[in-house]
């Protein structure tokens, strides 16, 4: 999740492991903002969150139970997410086996599935034998004059060949079998992955989030030594400040950084509480955090020496061969990659990054929803069968995933892409970060954390969490809902029903915080609603630190523990993994390591 360069606006996530840096510093400039004032922050606040309870999304909120719908929130987000993300991977596996061949079957028009439209850049070049004079005569400036509105063979291979694409969202046609093969595939190394939880992801990891800098750097290297790569990077680098006050350009910096982060995923919070209690995340969140977004702008350096050699090689503006969401990662990088040497060499360099960077989110996003179920029913047979949770949550997402497989596919992927992970997402982490300062109290956080790590909270960070991020996902929601307009993708526009479901979808997360609140307020014992909130909204009495050498201050016991306090101990060591613990149903239970 660290590692997903900078996401184009309003568009499927299909490129943003490595394909999605394709912005202006018009763009750049509240991407940045964004970064400072909310991403830090409150990737900080997540990680801390979950290093101080040691619970996944829905075990933190003892802090506060009236807000457990947001943890739940966090679940159908995830839910989604993992559902059309590895949809994406699966395309990324099937493009790299396609790129197994001597010749990359998108190059050129002379396959079976192309139209007489197709106008491809090397068969452009062949009718000059391979080259291209100054002033673009004769039959080759034909040919590019046509390139111009042609139907490229990258794209007729994505939109008539790999998707068999439909003319409507409601028209499914039939299921793609190499995909849904793929997806298949897709799953079983996911599920292999994490058969063993934390424990056995967190060794593929260490390849998965290191190997694609070794991939980035080599593309980076061929591309920047290509004739026209110069043109391409200042075309990436040239801010067009016309733009800077559009609403939707700092609400499109908002959703990458918040999707690039991974911030009210709930992974955050579920992977940091395998963390020690000590362990210093401030230092990990301002580390994460900015090369995340270095790398983010690194990616786009990448691809746009590739577009500008590939703008170079057709005579015309970069803005031309530029694209973004699937149409860059499928369609014009691809198509650029034709041009290069040895072709088929880097397009299986870069699918290969593709699937390693998809799969380090998968692996989050699905530890996620096994930890949040497993801590959630906490009986001893769920956790000593882990594994089969997991197993279940992979076969079902895996079938919930075969209709993206069809014809209509890729109009329910952008669908879910564009409502169920986009505003939902800022509304559960202001909810959480107004919950956590102004309900529980920032005194009271600022003390845990000082706590845990020896030190308060910097003020900048005590300001932003009180006042700046708060008021700036206000703002840009607000403003996001006034410029909204509804959903295309390239000519189609979508039917009322469809975003009808898109809206729901999103509702769907955001709806479940209110729903909770009512519900946990009706359960909640109190003569007065005064007093049934303040019942409702106080931490819980096993709020605070797992473990009981960590509950010092005012989380000291004054008694011994039993098992009716619901205290969960889970052990921080290896060798420790399986001591029982006591769960929050009072059940001896066998418990992860936290590393």
């Amino acid at each position: 999740m660290v590692l997903c360069p900078v996401r184009p606006p309003r568009r499927t996530r299909t490129s943003n492991e490595a394909t999605g840096a394709t912005r202006s510093s018009a763009f750049m400039f509240p991407y940045f903002i964004m970064l400072i004032f909310c991403g830090i922050p409150l990737f900080f606040m997540e990680l801390s969150f979950g290093q101080f309870a040691s619970q996944g999304c829905l075990g933190v909120w003892r802090i506060s139970p009236m807000f457990k719908g947001v943890g739940y929130g966090m679940m159908v987000v995830s839910t989604y997410i993992g559902i059309y993300y590895n949809v994406v991977i699966c395309i990324a596996f099937y493009y790299f086996f396609s790129s197994m061949t001597p010749v990359l079957p998108w190059a050129y028009c002379s396959n079976p599935w192309n139209s007489p439209d197709c106008a491809g850049v090397l068969d452009a070049s062949n009718i000059t034998n391979g080259s291209r004079p100054p002033a673009l005569p004769g039959n080759l400036s034909h040919a590019l004059n046509h390139t111009l509105q042609r139907t490229s063979p990258s794209e007729e291979y994505w939109r008539l060949y790999v998707l068999k694409l439909s003319d409507d969202i409601g028209n499914f046609g039939e299921v793609r079998l190499p995909l849904l093969g793929c997806l298949g595939v897709s799953w079983v190394v996911v599920f292999l992955c994490l058969i063993r939880g934390v424990k056995s992801s967190g060794k593929v990891v260490y390849f998965t989030a290191t190997f694609p800098y070794v991939v980035l750097t080599i593309l980076f290297i061929r591309g920047v030594t290509l004739e026209g790569a110069f043109t391409g990077i200042m075309y990436y680098l040239t801010p067009q400040w016309d733009k800077i006050l559009e609403a939707k350009v700092w609400g499109d910096a908002a959703s990458q950084i918040f999707y690039s982060l991974g911030c009210a995923w709930g992974g955050l919070i579920t992977m940091a509480s395998y963390n020690k209690f000590h362990n210093n995340c401030y230092r990990d969140s301002v580390i994460i955090s900015i090369t995340n977004c270095a790398t983010s702008v690194y990616a786009g350096f990448v691809i746009f020496s590739i577009l500008g050699f590939m703008a170079s090689h057709l005579g015309v503006d970069v803005s031309r061969v530029a694209d973004h969401g699937p149409g860059l990662a499928f369609v014009a990088y691809p198509e650029a990659l034709t041009l290069l040497p040895i072709s088929p060499l880097w397009s299986l360099l870069f699918f290969f990054m593709l699937i390693l960077l998809g799969l380090g989110t998968q692996f989050c996003l699905l530890e996620t929803l096994v930890t949040a179920i497993v801590d959630e029913v906490g009986n001893e047979w769920i956790l000593q069968k882990k594994t089969y949770v997991t197993l279940g949550v992979a076969v079902a997402g895996f079938l919930l995933g075969i209709p993206l497989t069809s014809q209509a596919g890729i109009y329910w992927l952008l669908l879910m892409d564009n409502y169920a992970a986009s505003f939902s997402l800022v509304v559960i982490s202001c909810i959480m970060c107004v919950s956590i300062m102004y309900i529980y109290g920032h005194h009271n956080y600022f003390q845990d954390i000082q706590m845990m790590l020896g030190f308060p909270p910097p003020l900048f960070f005590q300001i932003c969490w009180r006042f700046v991020s708060p008021a700036i996902i206000f703002f840009i929601l607000i403003f996001t809902v006034i410029q909204y307009q509804p959903i295309t993708y390239n000519h189609y526009q979508y039917p009322g029903w469809a975003v009808a479901i898109g809206f729901l979808m999103a509702l769907s997360s955001v709806i479940c915080i209110p729903l909770y609140a009512l519900y946990q307020l009706c359960r909640t014992d109190g003569d007065t609603l005064l007093q049934r909130l303040k019942n409702a909204t106080k931490p819980s009495r096993d709020w605070g630190p797992a473990l009981l050498e960590h509950r010092t201050g005012r989380y000291a016991l004054t008694i011994p523990p039993s098992p009716e306090d619901g205290l969960e101990v889970q052990p921080l060591h290896p060798d420790k993994a399986q001591i029982p613990t006591v769960g929050s149903n009072g059940s001896s239970r066998l418990q992860d390591s936290r590393i």
